[in-house]
């Protein structure tokens, strides 16, 4: 992935550590009243977040009937939203199954807007366009932020994290090499090819949609082999 001014997406999920040439990840902070003074429920306030994109949501499609919710949305330098992600199944936590045992079925769905030229953080630069790549790293280290191996201290985790986002960097750039196989799902009813590996962690994929995005994909204790995914006609079915 060449780049003008090196830089990689950031990390959506807010324990995934970016690198540190990242754009900011999180879309500004909302409001918490309205104009009138009414409290503004938290997943409506993750709402407008995600319908300030110009580009179409995708999630899991209609076979999948567990619950749904909206995580977090990831913005350029001037602000636009460019990436955000979607979640189905179990709410994952860090300290979860690869520690504590407990089985979560959870997967997340992360959608990347096409976007060819991307200003850096401080005007000076050109970021590199974004791509299947960018998607497959978004996915890689969004599995890691929910991943905490059970023999391990909290206080390597920074460490463990630093190391293993890299490596998640590395095998993003690198979407033909052998830690990848492929893997065709359904994107709005159609077949579609993804970039596929499985870890001790759990699985990653990323592809391409019709939409003009890139479609990237992380989960544990759901297969991903019976996944099909579709644009979000209405978000208040993840409020």
């Amino acid at each position: 992935m060449e780049t003008t001014s090196s830089s990689r997406v950031g990390a959506q999920p807010a324990e995934a550590p970016a690198p540190a040439d990242a754009p900011p990840q999180t879309a500004p902070p909302q409001p918490s009243q309205s104009q009138d003074g009414t409290p503004v429920p938290a997943a409506s306030r993750a709402a407008e977040r995600f319908l300030a994109a110009d580009f179409p949501w995708y999630g899991l499609d209609g076979a999948f009937t567990g619950p749904r919710w909206l995580m977090q949305v990831g913005t350029g330098a001037d602000g636009t939203v460019e990436h955000g992600s979607t979640g189905h199944g179990d709410e994952p936590s860090a300290r979860g199954e690869i520690a504590t045992g407990e089985k979560e079925r959870f997967a997340v769905v992360i959608t990347v807007a096409s976007n060819p030229l991307r200003r850096s953080g401080d005007g000076t630069g050109v970021l590199e366009a974004t791509s299947v790549s960018s998607a497959a790293w978004l996915a890689g280290s969004g599995l890691l932020a929910y991943s905490w191996p059970g023999q391990m201290d909290h206080t390597l985790r920074d460490d463990w994290l630093d190391q293993q986002t890299e490596a998640a960097w590395e095998l993003a750039d690198d979407l033909t090499g052998e830690d990848w196989s492929t893997l065709s799902l359904p994107v709005d009813g159609e077949p579609t090819t993804f970039h596929y590996r499985e870890s001790e962690f759990g699985w990653v994929l990323a592809g391409t949609a019709s939409g003009g995005v890139y479609l990237g994909a992380y989960g544990r204790g759901m297969s991903a082999y019976g996944l099909g995914f579709s644009v979000i006609g209405d978000l208040t079915a993840y409020e």
